[in-house]
C-alpha cells in the first residue's frame, strides 16, 4: 500500500461508521467502473485509439481546462 492510500485510509478509519461505509462503496464501485471500462475498450481498442485522438484536438484547440489540480 503505498504512504498517501495508508494516511486516506487513517483518516478515514475515524469517522463514522455509516461515513466509512459510503467511502468503502464510492471506491468499490469506482473500481468496478474501471474495470467495465477496461473490458470495453480491450475488446474494441480502435474506439479508445479514436477517444485519444479527439482529446488531443480538442487540446491542441485550446478547448480543454484541467479537472483538479492535486498537491500532496
Amino acid at each position: 500500500m503505498t504512504d498517501l492510500l495508508d494516511r486516506a485510509f487513517q483518516h478515514a478509519s475515524a469517522l463514522p461508521p455509516q461515513q466509512q461505509d459510503a467511502i468503502a462503496a464510492w471506491i468499490l464501485a469506482e473500481m468496478e467502473d474501471d474495470a467495465r471500462w477496461d473490458e470495453s475498450f480491450a475488446k474494441k481498442p480502435s474506439v479508445l485509439a479514436m477517444l485519444a485522438d479527439e482529446a488531443r484536438a480538442e487540446h491542441a484547440a485550446g478547448q480543454t481546462r484541467p479537472l483538479i489540480t492535486i498537491s500532496y
